[in-house]
């Protein structure tokens, strides 16, 4: 499957993106606790190597940022939550 790079610069393309990959997972079975902790796991990966590309990933990269450990597991269930329902 290939990703085109604007899919990460649009944000609303983004949360879409994000919501089919939710979907796809729940119907492969994954909870959404699993869901949430390869969110944060994404998230972790995402801080340290990507730049965000608009302001909207830019202001969660510094929630993320300034987040402890269990504030960083809230935004990434919240992230699931919202792709999903923009799926």
């Amino acid at each position: 499957m290939s990703t085109d790079n604007t899919v990460i610069k649009n944000f609303d393309t983004w949360k879409k993106f994000l919501g089919e990959r939710v979907v796809q997972a729940e119907k492969m079975g994954m909870s959404e606790e699993t869901i949430s902790k390869l969110a944060f796991e994404i998230g972790e990966f995402l801080d340290n190597k990507v730049d965000p590309a608009n302001s909207s990933n830019r202001a969660i990269k510094e929630l993320w940022d300034v987040g402890d450990d269990a504030e960083k597991h809230t935004i990434a269930t919240l992230m699931v939550r919202l792709a999903k329902k923009n799926a």
